[in-house]
């Protein structure tokens, strides 16, 4: 049971975080800390916190839990401010989507604190963004990854383990350096995929033609790039080194499909369209 949750960024994960901890009985208290009176009020309304604030260093004080639930690129920021007002038994998490720079922020800011910061990423989500999008189902049958390091006090991690499984999730680990390189390939290149092919259509001399006709496969592959242009940029820079190796990697793919169908070469198109599928559905068999 939780005394008191401070959910600093209260959008799509915190607020879902939140609504599932209340939905299982294991909080007393939930502040919610954000920079939009608009978005606090709707958390406000909808039981998604009790109490809201803009200041998370005047949020912080007496808190079980903090979690960071903001752009990474403000994360820095934000631990600099909260660290001087934490308590000597607070735990700290995060839900950035990278974990290398999140740790390095963390080690830099935190001070005394960093033992009890647990990093961490739901991989769950959609496109829509702020707290009106919120459930508290989101995570159900979903993974979390934590990315505990060498100093992380193994009281604070099970605690984190626990009130993740707590909103149905399925937790495992990985170092900060595995889960970066995972999710370059699988969510970052994606994303960064799709805002790509909506701007390079919507540049188009008639592009009001083209998006008049986009069917259901151009909208399937581009729901992602309805996602919030502010994480995603952060997202791209604070995992550049990752990211850049995949795109090189998918530059040499395009090069080769490119050359299949330059060359009339159905047969090696085929192929590689056929094992394409094939991996799609041995791998993602509950997609």
């Amino acid at each position: 049971m939780l005394n008191k949750l401070v959910i600093i960024g209260v959008g799509l994960i915190g607020g879902s975080f939140s609504l599932a901890l209340r939905e299982a009985g294991l909080v007393r208290e939930i502040v919610g800390v954000g920079r939009s009176l608009e978005n606090l009020s709707a958390a406000l309304g909808t039981y998604v916190i009790d109490s809201s604030s803009q200041d998370a260093a005047q949020a912080v004080p007496g808190a079980d839990l903090v979690l960071l639930a903001v752009p990474v690129g403000q994360m820095g920021e934000i631990m600099a401010a909260i660290a001087p007002h934490l308590g000597p038994n607070t735990v700290i998490s995060d839900v950035g989507s990278t974990k290398q720079d999140v740790a390095a922020l963390a080690r830099q800011h935190l001070g005394e604190h960093f033992v009890r910061f647990v990093p961490g990423h739901p991989i769950a989500g959609s496109e829509s963004s702020g707290v009106k999008a919120a459930r508290g189902d989101l995570f159900r049958e979903r993974n979390v990854v934590l990315t505990p390091l060498a100093e992380t006090d193994p009281a604070a991690k099970a605690l984190l383990t626990r009130l993740w499984e707590a909103c149905g999730a399925n937790v495992t680990e990985m170092t900060p350096q595995q889960h970066d390189a995972v999710f370059a390939a699988v969510s970052h290149l994606p994303h960064l995929l799709a805002f790509a092919l909506v701007d390079y259509i919507a540049n188009q001399a008639n592009a009001d033609q083209l998006f008049s006709f986009a069917a259901s496969g151009f909208r399937d592959f581009t729901r992602i790039a309805g996602s919030s242009p502010e994480m995603w940029r952060d997202i791209c820079l604070a995992n550049r080194d990752a990211l850049l190796q995949q795109i090189d990697g998918y530059e040499q793919e395009l090069a080769r499909i490119k050359a299949f169908i330059a060359a009339s070469d159905g047969v090696n198109l085929a192929e590689l369209f056929a094992h394409a599928r094939d991996a799609r559905r041995h791998h993602l068999k509950n997609i």
